[in-house]
């Protein structure tokens, strides 16, 4: 018999007035897992974790910690402890006084406090400054301090709502590893919101990608970003081509579809298969687009055409360039591959492009 869930929510729905934040979102999330809410602003995310923290009641469904329902019961009598976006940390208390505070709420004794709070700024790499004032620390050393002053509590669901987004880029990047780390480290339970894929792809076990209030799928970053459900999901997770038209043919799982600009596309269609004669979209990851500085034989496959350098982006092993049809005038973006090839590339130039259409994904349009 499997092991009861630290959380399970069931069909989970928040109302505010005419407009439903939440529509009946189910899921569980194992012991000890990092489980990421990723999707845009606006999509029912933050709703959705402040039902789970208690700061609000859902309107129908079912919400269980550690399999009883919490239902009807208040932030301060739940096993869960939040990391706001801002820390909320208390700039008139030391960094041992904050991370004190919620023992202190709960009436622990002083050595009890003073024993604990030691503990866990050991275990998040930060032994000894008890005594330093929260303007002393840096935006990582702050960002530890929060989740100290969580864990300090054992609770068996720590939330996280978009905890990096005040950082600086090269502070967001250090921080995701520590806390994949830190979450190892304490084997606690992680449900993390955000609007970043790479935040989610990066720390998570499971992410769940989230629009307008549904869960449009559930899975491991490699399940979302090489066999996305949907069309929304390819196009939110990782960057991707979007190119749409006409059905033209169906020939087993590929489909052939005719751009707008006249260019005939093929992609592999997934489980929602385009019929003949309707429109459908194809994405394709930048990645996936095979170049060629030389004008290739009469053999070239599918899904191949000549194409002008609009401009390069160099971004060191994310240097990407826009390619323009030579027939159409339609553009996309190909990841330029780290073999030294094409340092040369510049704006004007010709190359020829092609993708295997196994490597890309078909919907059919609207879906």
């Amino acid at each position: 018999m499997s092991a009861t869930p630290d959380l399970e929510c069931k069909e989970l729905t928040k109302n505010f007035k005419d407009f439903k934040a939440v529509d009946q979102v189910s899921f569980d999330v194992p012991q000890g897992s990092f489980f990421s809410i990723l999707g845009p602003s606006g999509c029912g995310k933050t709703t959705l974790l402040r039902m789970i923290a208690g700061f609000q009641f859902p309107t129908s469904g079912d919400l269980l910690i550690k399999g009883k329902s919490m239902i009807g019961v208040g932030p301060n009598k739940r096993p869960v402890s939040m990391v706001f976006q801002h820390l909320a940390l208390f700039p008139m208390m030391n960094i041992g006084e904050n991370i004190g505070f919620g023992l202190r709420q709960r009436g622990v004794n002083k050595s009890e406090i003073t024993t604990r709070v030691k503990r866990v700024l050991e275990r998040v790499g930060l032994p000894g400054i008890e005594q330093r004032r929260v303007e002393q620390l840096s935006g990582g050393q702050k960002q530890r301090v929060a989740i100290a002053r969580c864990m300090v509590l054992e609770p068996d669901v720590l939330l996280l709502d978009e905890p990096l987004g005040a950082l600086d880029l090269k502070l967001r990047e250090h921080m995701k590893i520590e806390l994949k780390s830190l979450q190892a480290e304490f084997n606690t339970t992680f449900v993390y919101i955000t609007h970043d894929q790479s935040e989610a792809l990066v720390m998570s076990d499971n992410i769940a990608v989230m629009n307008k209030g549904r869960f449009d799928q559930i899975g491991t970053a490699k399940d979302l970003y090489f066999e996305p459900a949907n069309a929304f999901v390819a196009g939110f997770v990782g960057d991707a081509n979007r190119f749409e038209g006409k059905v033209a043919s169906v020939d087993g799982e590929i489909v052939a579809i005719l751009t707008d600009g006249g260019v005939a596309l093929h992609g592999r269609a997934t489980q929602q298969r385009p019929e003949i004669g309707g429109q459908a979209q194809i994405y394709v990851r930048p990645e996936a687009i095979q170049l060629s500085l030389t004008k290739p034989d009469a053999t070239y496959g599918r899904n191949a055409s000549e194409r002008t350098v609009d401009s390069v982006l160099f971004n060191g092993a994310n240097s990407l360039a826009i390619l323009r049809d030579a027939t159409s005038g339609e553009t996309m973006n190909v990841a330029l591959p780290q073999t030294g090839a094409f340092l040369g590339l510049n704006k004007g130039d010709t190359v020829y492009a092609q993708w295997d259409p196994a490597q890309a994904r078909c919907f059919p349009a609207g879906e």
